[in-house]
C-alpha cells in the first residue's frame, strides 16, 4: 500500500459516531392552572365544605296586613383532595458504570417526572367541568341554566366549530349573570384548524380587519392573534375527549372533544382547586438491588365550582 485512501484503508475511520447530545421530544404547553381559584383556607384534612345561600324573595304587600317572612335557600359545596400521583424510575449501578450518557440521562429524571405530574394535573383540571368530572356537566344533556344551553354539539358542518357557537356561548354566560369580562375559550387544535380555514372569517375582501390571517395564521403559540365575539381563545392539547359518541339535542358528536368557554374574572373562576403537596422528589440508594431510585409525588384536587360559568361545545376531531 503506497498511501492512505478510503477505498483501501478503513481502519482509522469512524464510520458510525454517537453524539454527546441526547434528542428530547417536544412537549405541549401548560396553561390551565391560571384559571383555577385555589383555596387558601384549607390547612389540613382532605375535605372542606363551603356553604352557600340563595336569593331573597319579593312578595306583594298590602297595607295593614302582616308581611310574609321567607327563608333564603341554603346549600353546601363539598370539595376533596382526591388525586395522589407518583412518577418514579431507577437506574442500576452497572448500567451507570457502562453508559456513555449517564450524566445526561440521570439529570433528566427529576424534570421529566415533575413535568409528567404537571401534565396529569392539567388533564384532570380540564376534565372536571366535563361529564367525566366529579361535579361536571351531565352527558347527552343541554345543561340548561336560566333558559340557555350550556352544552351542545358544534353547529358547523360535520359537528365542527362555527362562529355562531362563540356568540351562543356569550349568550349562555350572559343569561347566567356571569361577569362578562375576561372571557376565555380554551379549544382543541382541531378547532383552531377549522376556524383558520373558514372562508367567511379569513376572506380579506369581506373582512379587512382579518387581513394577514391567511398568511400568518390565526394563532401564535397558544393564543389567537384575534378576539372572537369577546373571547380570547387559547389552544390546549389537554382537553377531555369523550370515550363514546354523544347525542345532544338530536345531534351526534362521534369523536367529541370538550371545548371550554367561561369568564376568567377573578371573582367568577369556574374551577376550584387545592394543591396539598406540590411535586416533591425523593431519592435513595437501594443496596439490595444496587440501584438509585427516584420518586416524585403530588397531592391535589380540582372541581367545577360555578357550573353557570362553564359552557362546553363538543366538536368532532375526526374532520381534520
Amino acid at each position: 500500500m503506497s498511501g492512505f485512501a478510503s477505498f483501501n484503508d478503513t481502519h482509522l475511520i469512524r464510520s458510525n459516531l454517537w453524539s454527546r447530545q441526547l434528542k428530547d421530544i417536544f412537549e405541549a404547553e401548560l396553561m390551565g392552572t391560571k384559571y383555577v381559584r385555589f383555596l387558601t383556607d384549607f390547612p389540613d384534612g382532605d375535605t372542606i365544605n363551603i356553604p352557600s345561600i340563595g336569593q331573597a324573595e319579593v312578595n306583594d304587600y298590602v297595607e295593614g296586613q302582616p308581611v310574609k317572612y321567607t327563608a333564603m335557600d341554603t346549600g353546601n359545596f363539598q370539595f376533596s383532595i382526591n388525586q395522589y400521583k407518583e412518577s418514579s424510575t431507577f437506574i442500576y449501578d452497572k448500567y451507570k458504570q457502562d453508559m456513555f450518557y449517564m450524566n445526561e440521562l440521570v439529570s433528566s429524571f427529576i424534570p421529566k417526572q415533575s413535568r409528567a405530574i404537571q401534565a396529569s394535573m392539567e388533564t384532570r383540571m380540564f376534565m372536571e367541568p366535563t361529564p367525566a368530572g366529579t361535579a361536571g356537566q351531565t352527558t347527552a344533556n343541554t345543561n340548561t341554566i336560566n333558559g340557555a344551553e350550556h352544552r351542545w354539539v358544534g353547529s358547523g358542518t360535520n359537528e365542527v366549530i362555527a362562529l355562531t357557537d362563540f356568540k351562543k356561548a356569550w349568550y349562555a354566560l350572559r343569561k347566567a349573570f356571569v361577569p362578562m369580562t375576561n372571557l376565555v375559550a380554551i379549544v382543541d387544535p382541531s378547532v383552531e384548524y377549522e376556524l383558520s380555514t373558514l372562508t367567511n372569517l379569513v376572506n380579506v375582501s369581506n373582512n379587512p380587519r382579518w387581513e394577514g390571517i391567511i398568511t400568518s395564521g390565526l394563532v401564535s403559540g397558544m393564543k389567537f392573534i384575534v378576539n372572537i365575539y369577546g373571547f380570547d381563545v387559547y389552544v390546549s392539547d389537554f382537553l377531555h375527549t369523550n370515550t363514546a359518541s354523544e347525542v345532544i339535542g338530536g345531534v351526534t358528536a362521534a369523536a367529541g372533544v370538550n371545548n371550554l368557554f367561561f369568564s376568567a374574572a377573578s371573582d367568577a373562576l369556574p374551577i376550584i382547586g387545592h394543591i396539598r403537596q406540590a411535586p416533591k422528589v425523593d431519592s435513595e440508594y437501594n443496596k439490595d438491588y444496587q440501584r438509585e431510585e427516584y420518586v416524585t409525588t403530588a397531592r391535589y384536587g380540582f372541581k367545577l365550582y360555578r357550573p353557570e360559568n362553564m359552557v362546553i361545545v363538543v366538536t368532532d376531531t375526526d374532520q381534520v
